[in-house]
């Protein structure tokens, strides 16, 4: 689970979407306890706090985690980015954040390259190792990659499930070589119960959700679930070990319907 080299995002990790105070926490400190140790948050979730105390009551070594989290669009201004990212690390109780992203793009009329830029400015004063963005579309994608170079974008993260498969995008991210992250890769639960899922988990012997995390990392997509149950997370841990066959693949890519869950009205105009 750890990272193979330092610009590198482990494949698997925990995410805290809706999870707030106790759940939170009780969250994430499971999730280390068994063996995640990606951990993603925002500043929008209202949960930092509760994930930094989680991973202090750990124990375990901030070197030994990969934390994430997300500048919220108010924050984006150059003014108010760093002060923003610093008191989201004082939340996590953290020297540095692994990777921060902008959380979505702003509107069209505000130039990408002005905060992708202060996130930049950010990285370069040292409060994060690794930078990115989030729900960006290709032209927005290009726009930050002018802005600053393709080497600092580490990864898009976006919703992409098998109802939801983002194909331009991905396609475009891997020629560039941008690291897709898959957020609500089980489409809130969506995906469980789609008969063709069942049926390839029922050939595997293994679950619904395993099915659909497993077509993710196959493709090569950084995965993020977020549960509050011990048995789902280790469930979707185990799920690094699943191996889908060809024709599972095929059978899952049929199920692309533009099924999308994350689309408020401030979202861009997507591929």
């Amino acid at each position: 689970m750890n990272t193979t080299n330092e610009n590198t995002i482990p494949v698997l990790g925990a995410g805290t979407f809706r999870l707030k105070g106790d759940d939170a926490y009780q969250s994430v400190i499971t999730a280390l306890e068994l063996g995640y140790r990606h951990i993603d948050t925002a500043q929008i979730y209202g949960n930092e706090q509760d994930v930094g105390r989680a991973i202090r009551d750990s124990g375990i070594k901030a070197s030994e985690l990969f934390v994430t989290t997300k500048i919220w669009t108010e924050f984006l201004s150059k003014n108010k980015l760093n002060a923003s990212l610093e008191q989201s690390l004082e939340k996590l109780q953290l020297d540095k954040l692994d990777l921060t992203l902008v959380h979505w793009p702003l509107p069209d009329e505000v130039p990408v390259q002005s905060y992708v830029e202060a996130l930049a400015e950010a990285k370069q004063a040292g409060l994060t190792r690794l930078m990115g963005v989030s729900n960006f579309t290709i032209a927005q994608t290009k726009a930050a990659i002018d802005a600053v170079g393709v080497k600092e974008i580490s990864t898009n993260q976006v919703e992409l499930h098998p109802l939801l498969q983002n194909r331009k995008l991905t396609v475009f991210l891997k020629q560039q070589g941008i690291q897709t992250t898959a957020y609500m890769p089980l489409a809130y639960g969506k995906v469980l119960a789609e008969p063709q899922i069942l049926q390839v988990a029922a050939e595997h012997q293994i679950t619904a959700a395993q099915v659909a995390l497993a077509w993710s990392l196959q493709q090569g997509f950084v995965v993020i679930p977020s549960s509050t149950k011990r048995a789902n997370l280790a469930e979707n841990l185990a799920a690094l070990t699943v191996k889908l066959t060809a024709e599972n693949m095929y059978l899952l890519a049929e199920l692309d319907r533009n099924d999308r869950q994350a689309n408020p009205d401030f979202a861009p105009d997507w591929d």
